[in-house]
């Protein structure tokens, strides 16, 4: 049987994802769900949050100006795909998220598959550590025509300083409401990503990013749009 908490939030995502809303007013829905239902579990996550703020979660990750560094990932189909190819078709914007579960994750794919035309010879490419039966799911519910690309136990995000560990008080939280994370991954660990934007030109030069460890914000799809566009300039 669903959680009431995973149910809430699935009406709260259905009811607002398709709003003519900027996606920080969309998430911030999510977020209010969340504490209207379980304040407990809003509590956690504040102090969950508080210490990925403190420790600086996410901050080695690549700078504006930094080369990121090269991957080969499968797709959503089993295709493998590399940074090098990538770039060869043009400038890239690299999504890191959480997951097919994170009801802040979808509402985030939702508003790339919103934006995905206006990118011109740019191209999303969604990263977590999901296996592709996850990957697939969220691409469809999305909208998305980007690819979904497995980031294999995390380590690309790993390599790349945006991987946290989730502590017991929060993954026994999640796994009681439902979520099996270390399922969707393949593996058995408690690691996830920073969500996180880079865009990079076609030398795999960082030229804007959004790292923020608080992962009920994430970078707004305006600023993804004139990130792309400055490329140009």
């Amino acid at each position: 049987m669903t959680h009431p908490l995973i149910a809430a939030l699935d009406d709260t995502f259905q009811k607002v994802r398709s709003k003519d809303w900027p996606l920080s007013d969309r998430l911030r829905a999510i977020a209010e769900e969340v504490r209207l239902r379980s304040p407990e579990f809003a509590d956690a996550v504040d102090t969950f949050v508080g210490r990925l703020e403190a420790a600086r979660a996410g901050t080695g990750a690549p700078q504006v100006g930094d080369l990121m560094p090269g991957f080969t990932m499968p797709d959503q189909d089993g295709t493998l795909i590399s940074l090098d190819e990538i770039l060869e078709r043009g400038p890239a914007v690299l999504a890191f998220h959480r997951g097919h579960w994170c009801p802040y994750c979808r509402l985030n794919m939702v508003g790339l598959a919103e934006i995905q035309g206006q990118l011109g010879d740019a191209r999303i490419y969604a990263i977590s550590a999901e296996l592709q039966p996850y990957t697939r799911k969220l691409r469809a519910e999305s909208g998305a025509r980007f690819p979904f690309l497995t980031d294999i136990d995390g380590g690309y995000a790993l390599a790349a300083g945006l991987v946290i560990w989730v502590d017991e008080v929060m993954s026994a939280m999640i796994a009681g409401a439902g979520w099996d994370i270390p399922g969707y991954q393949g593996g058995a660990g408690w690691l996830l990503p920073v969500p996180s934007v880079f865009i990079l030109d076609r030398d795999g030069i960082v030229r804007t990013r959004h790292v923020d460890p608080d992962y009920r914000r994430r970078m707004g799809l305006d600023s993804i749009v004139a990130g792309v566009r400055a490329l140009a300039d």
